[in-house]
């Protein structure tokens, strides 16, 4: 039996999620080259593995947004959350699912 799982049911982002992804907001925007006006959480889900994955739906501006894949390792690890991969562009009506690095 494995121990990782699937991916939990969407949730509404919070001022947690939103605290994981400013984190990020640097590396995000220099992987795409674009800096953003807006930068909130919407959405996301969790997946367990060796730490905790996030997959963030990201509000960016009018009817853009991007798709985010973050790596929180377990706290005895004592790393940072790391950007896994974007997904750039995305609309309000995308789907947020599993997508490999990148």
């Amino acid at each position: 039996m494995s121990c990782f799982g699937g991916l939990s049911e969407v949730k509404l982002a919070d001022a947690v999620i939103q605290a994981v992804i400013d984190q990020m907001r640097c590396k995000v925007e220099d992987k795409i080259n674009e800096k953003f006006k807006d930068y909130r959480a919407v959405i996301f889900r969790t997946q367990v593995v060796a730490g905790l994955n996030y997959f963030v739906k990201v509000h960016t501006e009018d009817k853009k947004y991007l798709h985010l894949r973050l790596f929180s390792p377990l706290p005895c690890n004592g790393m940072d959350v790391e950007l896994h991969g974007v997904e750039y562009p995305k609309s309000e009506t995308d789907e947020l699912k599993y997508f490999d690095c990148n």
